[in-house]
């Protein structure tokens, strides 16, 4: 059976959400103010009363609303009244994060990133970045893996230098070959890999990094207001991912570390990675759903730092009229260029 947390005013029973401009929870009604460690403590005071009053399967602890969600989801919302509500079973035990980095960015502050889309972009149409086409706007703790790794080996490669000089009308060129060998070990702290299938990885990779020196010890209360997943991809597949990305840092440093040749070619690469250790954490991002023309477009912000992402359509007219504009132009200058040069020799 699938248990219902759902976040309460100490002062009035009300929902009480997170604040991140605050960084507080804050009761909408009577306007009680609490930390996270305040709220912690008062669970604990409370604990019997909240197992036995807030916990329920599947149920609105507010209205009695049935509360539908899919296997990965955390936290989710009562269509009816509002009620934010954390499905424990899938927050406990395996599935227990360690860290959280809390929402540090508004929600507002996710509209007027995307409303800033057109800046600097000429061929975004006019119209996409009205606020009237978003169709949803929701922050989610997304499931990362957080990996401690280090990689130790040697790559070896054949790099050449390259000297050319004329005598006369002769040109000569000489070529010199190399065998440069490469040896080390390194460290790579906190490598994030997306714990969700849900979420394309290229998006999740993209919108990073995120401070992690803003981890702190998991509290449910900051999943007040805000949708959370749990993972569905194991650590030990996801340390694939953790790897193929250490292991591809590590070639290029040490390639970039033989200096002074004209190219390099691996010829033997035995690198190895070796897990240190693993930290489940949850990490906010805002998701932004945006309708126009009939077709869905999906933006994220970074949660933490504020970093947008997201494919941008391309106004087909806009393109079409400067492509003539440019032809014109260059047809243009070519006349130009065209008629000084008859005009010069006609002079000579």
């Amino acid at each position: 059976m699938s248990k219902v947390l759902d976040n309460k005013c100490p002062g009035c029973g009300a929902p009480i959400h997170f604040k991140p401009k605050l960084g507080i929870f804050k009761c909408d009604y009577c306007e009680g103010e609490y930390t996270a460690e305040q709220l912690k403590d008062m669970e604990k005071i409370n604990k019997e009363e909240v197992d036995t009053t807030n916990y329920v399967n599947y149920n609105c602890p507010d209205c009695g609303a049935e509360i539908i969600t899919d296997e990965n989801t955390a936290a989710t919302f009562c269509v009816y009244c509002g009620n934010t509500s954390i499905i424990k079973n899938r927050l406990s035990g395996e599935f227990a994060p360690s860290k959280i980095i809390p929402f540090k960015m508004e929600k507002q502050k996710a509209i007027e990133a995307f409303k800033r889309l057109r800046k600097g972009r000429p061929l975004t149409p006019k119209t996409f970045t009205s606020e009237n086409n978003i169709e949803k706007i929701q922050g989610v703790y997304i499931p990362f893996w957080l990996y401690e790794v280090d990689v130790d080996g040697t790559i070896e490669a054949t790099a050449t230098r390259v000297k050319s000089w004329s005598s006369g009308d002769t040109h000569y060129t000489k070529t010199d070959y190399y065998n440069v060998v490469r040896t080390g070990t390194m460290s790579y702290h906190r490598v994030p890999v997306d714990g969700s299938t849900r979420f394309a990885n290229d998006m999740m990779n993209t919108i990073e990094p995120f401070d992690y020196s803003k981890l702190i010890d998991y509290n449910h209360a900051y999943l007040s207001g805000f949708l959370a997943e749990k993972y569905d991809v194991n650590k030990k597949d996801a340390f694939k991912d953790a790897e193929t990305r250490t292991l591809n840092s590590t070639k290029e440093e040490m390639l970039n570390s033989m200096h002074g040749y004209s190219s390099k070619t691996i010829r033997k690469n035995k690198l190895e990675s070796k897990e240190k250790n693993v930290e489940y954490a949850l990490l906010p991002v805002w998701m932004v759903n945006v309708k126009y023309n009939n077709e869905y477009y999906l933006f994220a912000m970074n949660g933490e730092s504020g970093k947008f992402i997201g494919n941008i359509p391309i106004d087909k007219k806009k393109t079409i009229l400067i492509s003539i504009i440019s032809f014109a132009v260059s047809f243009l200058i070519c006349v130009a260029i065209s008629y000084i040069i008859f005009n010069m020799g006609g002079a000579a």
